[in-house]
């Protein structure tokens, strides 16, 4: 049955037909299947015989043979050149992540390092999105932590303030950065421009990699003030001295002075695992590891060049990558990445010394994550099977999904939405919503509104049906849930109530079916119950944040926001005239009254938003 039904498949894609008319020149072509989906992109120098060689029968494995039978439409989109074909379709597999392609699931922006240009006491500062602030930027780094590490680490050694411009502006003495020595207050003028500017010169020295220069004017600084008998002085030049050779030695890259990447990569039982190693003014900024989306097996080869584009494409390319395997576009890549970052980009997969050290190191990571990852994968996907066992379902369930209800006493409701693969957490599925419109408290009446609302969605097509839907709480949370689905006509997910057992201690849980008056038994000890304790306490989790950050939203709304009359200009004006909200909250009628466009009518309502309350 198979067999006839993919050959009528395949049969309405006339392949004889589209071939003969199609061009020789460079290009890309985008198969699809009957509903619309995006089967695989490539692309291609000779567009006519890189796509005749899929009807090849003989050539093609049987994963190549399934998409073939699927495909009833091929798009081509002709280019210039081969490098233009290239990026075109590195573009289009990021945007449509295609089933056959090697994708590469990564959508952040890096984070940077940022020092302004345009103050008199410049702020250093984390840094992520487009670079539209005068300053210099300096990056990228693999992660946020490894960025406040940095920063960190420089605050001990020169004291440039890391504070938000706001909260400079308005101090009137100095912030326990001061007293801990970890910034020299020029918020209230206890350090002078020309001091100030040498700690920002030094900053940025370290961290265009001129370690070499900065010790030796520190070393110059430190000799003059001990000349001078100024000691106090020079014991600090000391100091900085030795900080910053203690960083060098952990952070700096011997016999790397520019920018470079280190790309490895490892395959093994169907994962693949790619880590880039940051070298930037020959520091080692930190690693990010990658787990490249693939429908079969490849070679690492093939790993790093579909990933390579896919990665670079609109980021910041370093001179040099160094790559764990022979590129079979080795040149192509070059060439593109050069135009790109307009210099000239080295890719090499041979290298010796110091920097064949490095890469082996890489390798040994990427090695070492790699084993991590199955590890996790065969203990996850147990756990699925012994939760079929539990339940009783009659397949493995592929999909979970868990809502939880968080409020304090009523108040800023939020509901979570959490979802689980065999891969482990989908947190690019996790969804929170903003309950309203119920009696404050009620959980029974938030979960009906929470999953109406998220399988609603699914309804549209949205998002994929869950194979069970775990609900945090007991009977009447579950018959909840039951009546959502049922209304919305939603059938075939399994409804499952985690109720917490007594003490609420792990291990401890209830858990319950609708329909049932008993809890479930579940097998003391079994997998299936550490998955539904770890989707239900990631829930929780996920539910907590968005509460607090909801409640703390909403603490931070000004009390003037609620004055008839009072628009945003005037709630400025007040702000500046008063020195902020406290000396507005203090001000009398005639004070208020005394400002441009406060009329004594609104005066009184601003006086009595502060005070009545308090009566």
């Amino acid at each position: 049955m198979n067999d006839e039904a993919d050959k009528q498949e395949t049969e309405k894609f006339d392949a004889k037909a589209f071939l003969k008319t199609l061009t020789k020149r460079p290009g890309i072509y985008k198969m699809q299947s009957a509903d619309g989906e995006v089967l695989y992109i490539g692309k291609a120098k000779n567009l006519k015989n890189r796509v005749s060689s899929y009807f090849n029968k003989q050539n093609r494995s049987p994963k190549q043979q399934v998409m073939v039978s699927r495909i009833v439409a091929i798009d081509i989109t002709v280019t210039h050149t081969e490098g233009e074909a290239l990026l075109l379709e590195s573009q289009q597999i990021k945007r449509y992540k295609p089933r056959y392609n090697i994708c590469l699931r990564d959508d952040k922006s890096y984070p940077f390092i940022y020092i302004s240009s345009l103050q008199d006491f410049p702020r250093i500062t984390f840094h992520r999105g487009a670079k539209k602030r005068q300053g210099k930027y300096f990056g990228p780094y693999p992660s946020a932590g490894a960025v406040r590490e940095t920063l960190k680490l420089i605050q001990k050694i020169f004291p440039v303030r890391q504070c938000e411009d706001s909260y400079y502006q308005n101090r009137s003495r100095p912030c326990l950065q001061y007293q801990i020595e970890r910034c020299t207050a020029p918020c209230v003028d206890l350090v002078s421009k020309d001091d100030y500017a040498q700690d920002v010169e030094n900053t940025l020295l370290f961290l265009e990699g001129k370690s070499d220069q900065l010790i030796n004017q520190l070393i110059a600084k430190m000799e003059k003030a001990a000349k001078d008998l100024a000691y106090e002085q020079a014991a600090t030049y000391r100091d900085q001295i030795v900080k910053t050779r203690n960083i060098l030695e952990k952070h700096f890259v011997h016999g790397e002075k520019g920018d470079v990447d280190i790309i490895v990569c490892a395959v093994k039982a169907g994962i693949a695992c790619v880590q880039v190693f940051f070298i930037r003014n020959g520091q080692h900024l930190g690693s990010k590891t990658f787990f490249p989306k693939t429908i079969e097996e490849y070679s690492p080869d093939k790993i790093l060049q579909a990933f390579i584009p896919q990665y670079y494409l609109e980021k910041q390319v370093p001179y040099e990558l160094i790559v764990s395997h022979e590129l079979k576009e080795q040149d192509l890549l070059q060439q593109v990445l050069s135009n790109q970052a307009s210099h000239h980009v080295v890719i090499s997969p041979r290298v010796r010394s110091e920097r064949l050290k490095w890469l082996q190191l890489a390798q040994t990571n990427v090695e070492n994550a790699l084993l991590t990852k199955l590890a996790d994968k065969q203990g996850l996907y147990a756990r699925f099977l012994s939760l079929q066992e539990e339940l009783g379902c009659a397949e493995t369930p592929k999909r979970l999904e868990c809502f939880d209800i968080s409020h304090t006493q009523g108040d800023q409701t939020v509901a979570s939405c959490v979802v689980f693969d065999r891969e482990g957490p989908l947190k690019s599925a996790y969804r929170r919503f903003n309950i309203d419109g119920i009696t404050p408290g009620d959980d029974y009446a938030a979960i009906h509104q929470a999953v109406s609302r998220r399988y609603a969605r699914l309804k549209k097509g949205e998002h994929e049906s869950p194979d069970i839907l775990l609900i945090d709480g007991g009977k009447g949370q579950v018959n909840e849930a039951e009546k959502a689905l049922a209304e919305l006509d939603i059938k075939n997910v399994m409804i499952v109530g985690v109720s917490k057992g007594p003490d609420r201690k792990p291990g401890m849980e209830k858990i319950i079916l609708p329909g049932e008056q008993q809890p479930l038994e579940i097998t003391p000890g079994a997998s299936g119950l550490l998955l539904i304790q770890h989707i239900r306490d990631e829930a929780h989790r996920f539910a907590i944040t968005g509460h607090r950050q909801r409640r703390s939203k909403a603490k931070k709304q000004s009390a003037l926001e609620g004055i008839a009359g009072l628009g945003p200009k005037r709630r400025q004006l007040l702000l500046k005239q008063f020195g902020g909200m406290q000396g507005v909250s203090r001000a009398g009628v005639d004070a208020l009254c005394s400002i441009d466009g406060i009329s004594r009518q609104l005066a009184q309502r601003i006086y009595d938003t502060f005070h009545l309350q308090d009566a």
